[in-house]
């Protein structure tokens, strides 16, 4: 009886197959030595009798049987090299020549073991499910654990396996029950367990490509000569799974080179995004770029700035943590201290060892996880082993997610992690479906009985592969009632992923077989290209309402809940939600909770190389650790200019109050209320007011004796002279403008000019009378009325001259003095309101005037020694005397007072008294006695009698002879000796005022 020849010896040849003769046994006929293939397999012929081949599998059972079906050579004792099996089987997954992989096989050789003739061809199958269908979709799930010590197979998992299988096995029902979707069409199903492990998925995932295999038996012989017998193969037309990154990897590759669609339920790293190289590859959960991003915003989140990050070896922990990585240097927010691997095969000690070395960084409490179950589950326990509970502080990627495997009996341990899930929801109908599950209804599950004794802790008979049960399992076991039960996170997704694959092939039914019942010939044999345009253009509500899509790279948007791992006194540990990120993050601070003692919404324990610095002091860095620096704080009218960097702030800005920014400097002025403004205020309010009495009996008194006596004309103008100089207090004082600035140009030199310019043309014209008396009799030329206020116009136009000129070179306007009041305290800074006039300005348009005040002194000097019965020149001497003693005084106050900080203020106060008291001096010397003779003592204010110029000048001689005798004699006898020649002139005792100002020359 032939052989029926096992899958990978089949193949399709010029679109017809070669019938096998039954009865005929299969042989190779020409007897060689292995021969490598191009990918570094051999090309197999029969053994030599000194190495006789061994049986074939035909079954997926063992890694023997797997490394005998991959023809894979074998060592000197016939055992397969499983090391060097698994590094070409991954060469060869990337290449386009994985073919001659596939069809480089053996067939059973005449009399070796195998199964004989009349096995049961479903003993193929014995480690995979089979559901028979229309239509085949595949599926791949972690249904056991790594294997240890070179087992390929580990413990069963319960969750994350069986769970996961049951949620496809359950959609496909509902797909093949729902008469809306692929009506008249069966989906069936070939399911495969990955272990865990991705060479061993690598080599179970073969299953799903032997159909589109071209199979041509021509030149296979067997060595008796007959031809070979093929097998009939399921052809699968998309692949659920698988769930580890790297298991996605290593089957998408296989999968793109025979155009079979793939929609993984839990692979998430950003590689397959890579829509070049796994261009049939799409997942229904978002990649790690998202959850990448969303971890990374957590930790910001926490304030934690100094972390480290913790891979499981494979595609799916070192691509996760290089995203991380990668993300946080773009953010610059975050730094890593340290980037750790958990080997794929780790050895014992290997987690002490890695918690040793996180120890390394003691201030890097926070550590990022991306790592598998099992690897969290060792490092969970090494860490309360170590007694490091409560020291890490955890986040953990969606590979931890809200799991309770990873944390069982090491509750301590990972309290206060938090964890990242897809953002899903629970699926009631596949809960009710689950739990009633049992052995009697559920033998398409070949790994259920083994679920069954690992769930409820039996065994079921001699066969059982539970060991040291304590008791038989009954059978009578119920699911949620004998056992604890928890839906497993990425059920949704594996239904979703289902259906996913069942929408894209109703899309793909109707387009091709329109209102046809069934498969119809277009659709026998399925175009993976063009399935693979309908898988990404889905849009449904999926199993738990949430819209399932996919973008140009077959990636699902990113949406996710924040878990943290909490103990509660009371409810015990559990998982809570505590945010979700959706683009950005949304978390509850509230709710956080990292150990049992501390109320929810404490402050998340420090995660940082270096406190945080305060306000204005920037950051000094330390040489290679970005996260650790020392606060230097930035000084004077520096600010913090980014991190670490201080800048000066603009002029007239200073530093605000926390030093990270800039703001406008207060401006001060002299103030109306101010002691500074105050007192001169007052003087000059006083001046006007005597001033304006003066002028008032002047005005009344205006034809009395002394009032002519005293010049009217020049009165008044000196009068006005005085005015100005009190008047000038009040734009000096008043809020700078380009009015006030104006008026303060004006009335500082006018009031001045105008007061001395009056006062020189008296002391002239005295001077020049009595010079002239003393060689002529004639009266002297311009002493008339007229002519006075002609030589007084002139010295004040001179001023008026220098001032328009000083109005048109630099027109008046108001400023702002920042360096005036610039303190090395920014806080006592303070620019000063003023109008623009330097110190020189102001001296030059002083100067003026205090040249008519030196001249006005020195003609008094000169007209001392006239009698004062005829003249004011020695009230007008005393005056002159006295303004430049005040003159004097004020120069060294107002410069000496430049460096102060109240130099505006004192300096605008010397100014203003300065000349409110020159103009009270003569005020006070030169009108008060004449309005108290005015008032008090009218019976004075008459005319005695006239005397002639000719009288005038007698006397001014006769002084001045007193005064060249007085120099060389005795005191008195001068004046003895001119008695007689001074009686004939010499009016009567009383004082008698004589008007010389009115003669007629």
């Amino acid at each position: 009886m032939a052989r029926v020849l096992p899958w990978h010896l089949q193949e399709r040849s010029q679109g017809h197959h070669r019938r096998q003769l039954p009865g005929r046994r299969s042989r190779l006929q020409n007897v060689h030595q292995p021969k490598w293939g191009i990918w570094g397999f051999p090309f197999l012929g029969a053994r030599s009798p000194a190495h006789p081949r061994p049986a074939l599998f035909s079954t997926f059972g063992s890694s023997e049987e797997v490394g005998w079906g991959l023809g894979l050579p074998h060592g000197p004792l016939g055992r397969p090299l499983a090391a060097e099996s698994s590094e070409r089987a991954k060469m060869a997954v990337g290449g386009c020549y994985f073919l001659p992989f596939l069809m480089l096989k053996s067939c059973w050789l005449q009399g070796s073991a195998g199964p004989s003739p009349d096995a049961d061809p479903q003993q193929e199958y014995a480690h995979s499910i089979r559901l028979d269908g229309d239509i085949i979709l595949g599926g791949l799930f972690p249904v056991h654990a790594r294997g240890e010590r070179g087992l390929p197979c580990g413990e069963l998992k319960k969750e994350k396996g069986i769970q996961r299988l049951e949620a496809m096995l359950f959609a496909i029902d509902l797909v093949n029950k729902d008469p809306r979707l692929l009506p008249n069409v069966t989906l069936g199903a070939r399911v495969l367990d990955t272990c865990s492990r991705d060479t061993h998925a690598l080599e179970q995932s073969l299953t799903f490509v032997q159909a589109l295999i071209e199979k041509d038996a021509g030149d296979v012989r067997c060595a008796d000569g007959q031809t070979a017998v093929f097998a009939k193969t399921d052809k699968v037309a998309g692949v659920i799974g698988a769930a580890a990154s790297s298991v996605s990897v290593m089957v998408a590759n296989i999968l793109r080179l025979f155009k079979i669609p793939q929609i993984s339920y839990a692979s998430t790293a950003p590689e397959l995004s890579d829509n070049t190289r796994y261009d049939f590859f799409s997942r229904v959960v978002p990649p790690d770029s998202y959850q990448a991003q969303a971890m990374l915003d957590i930790v910001t989140a926490m304030g934690w700035n100094y972390v480290s990050t913790l891979a499981s070896e494979g595609n799916y922990g070192e691509s996760g943590v290089e995203t991380f990585m990668q993300i946080s240097r773009e953010s610059g927010g975050v730094c890593i201290a340290q980037s750790l691997k958990i080997p794929r095969e780790p050895k014992e000690g290997a987690f002490d060892q890695l918690l040793l070395r996180l120890l390394e960084t003691p201030k890097a409490r926070a550590v990022v996880t991306f790592a598998n179950e099992d690897d969290i589950r060792r490092l969970l326990d090494a860490a309360q082993r170590n007694n490091l509970t409560g020291h890490f502080l955890w986040v953990g990627s969606d590979s931890w997610g809200a799991k309770i495997s990873p944390v069982l009996h090491q509750e301590p341990a990972a309290q206060g992690a938090v964890t990242i899930l897809p953002k899903r929801a629970s699926v009631h109908a596949f809960d009710r479906y689950f739990k009633s599950r049992s052995l009697a209804n559920n033998r398409r599950n070949v790994w259920f009985a083994e679920f069954w004794e690992e769930n409820f802790g039996c065994k079921l008979g001699t066969h059982g592969k539970k060991t040291g049960a304590a008791r038989k399992c009954t059978g009578l076991e119920k699911v949620g009632r004998d056992s604890a039960y928890e839906q497993e996170g990425k059920v949704q997704f594996v239904m979703d992923a289902v259906y996913a694959m069942a929408h894209a092939l109703d899309r793909l039914h109707r387009r091709l077989c329109g209102g046809y019942a069934g498969v119809c010939p277009r659709m026998a044999d399925v175009d993976g290209g063009e399935l693979l345009a309908h898988v990404r253009a889905v849009n449904f509500n999926g199993s738990a309402g949430t819209p399932v899509t996919f973008n140009e790279n077959g990636d699902a948007p990113g949406r996710y809940d924040i878990f943290q791992y909490q103990i509660d006194e009371r409810s015990g540990p559990e998982y809570k939600v505590i945010g979700e990120w959706t683009n950005q993050l949304s978390l509850n601070m509230s709710a956080l909770k990292f150990t049992s003692r501390e109320s929810p919404g404490a402050p998340p324990p420090a995660s940082r190389c270096s406190a945080p610095c305060g306000p204005g002091e920037r950051k000094k860095v330390a040489k290679g650790a970005p996260c650790c620096w020392r606060c230097e704080r930035c000084e004077g009218y520096r600010f913090l200019a980014g991190r670490d960097s201080c800048q000066p702030c603009p002029y007239g800005q200073r530093p605000d109050r926390n030093g990270s920014g800039c703001r406008p400097i207060p401006l001060v002025r002299l103030e109306w209320r101010s002691p500074w403004a105050l007192v001169p205020v007052l003087i000059a309010l006083m001046g006007i007011c005597a001033t304006a009495s003066v002028a008032a009996t002047f005005v009344r008194h205006n034809d009395t004796p002394i009032v002519r006596a005293s010049g009217r004309e020049m009165s008044y103008v000196l009068l006005t002279g005085i005015f100005l100089c009190y008047a000038a207090t009040f734009p000096m004082v008043a809020p700078p403008g380009v009015a006030v600035c104006s008026l303060r140009r004006v009335f500082l030199g006018l009031g001045m000019c105008l007061s001395y310019a009056a006062l020189l043309t008296k002391t002239n014209r005295i001077h020049r009378i009595f010079a002239r008396g003393k060689t002529s009799a004639a009266a002297p030329r311009l002493i008339s009325p007229a002519s006075q206020l002609l030589v007084t116009a002139s010295l004040v136009g001179v001023q008026l001259l220098g001032l328009s000129a000083w109005f048109a070179a630099r027109p008046p306007r108001a400023l702002v003095d920042y360096g005036e009041r610039r303190t090395p305290d920014p806080r006592l800074a303070r620019g000063v309101l003023k109008c623009d006039v330097s110190d020189l300005e102001l001296i030059c348009s002083l100067a003026y005037s205090m040249a008519l005040m030196v001249t006005c002194t020195v003609y008094a000097v000169k007209t001392r020694g006239v009698p004062e019965t005829f003249n004011e020149a020695k009230p007008i001497g005393f005056t002159m005397y006295t303004t430049c003693i005040i003159w004097l005084a004020f120069i060294p106050i107002f410069f000496g007072a430049a460096r102060s900080a109240e130099r505006t203020y004192i300096q605008t106060a010397t100014l203003t008294v300065s000349l409110s008291l020159s103009a009270s001096v003569s005020l006070g010397m030169l009108y008060v006695p004449k309005v108290y003779v005015i008032i008090f003592h009218p019976e004075r204010n008459v005319v005695k009698r006239k005397p002639s110029f000719k009288a005038v000048v007698t006397a001014a001689a006769a002084t001045g002879k007193l005064s060249q005798l007085a120099a060389g004699r005795p005191n008195g006898q001068a004046k003895t000796e001119l008695c007689a020649a001074v009686e004939a002139v010499v009016l009567p005792t009383n004082t008698v005022y004589v008007s010389y100002a009115n003669h007629d020359i």
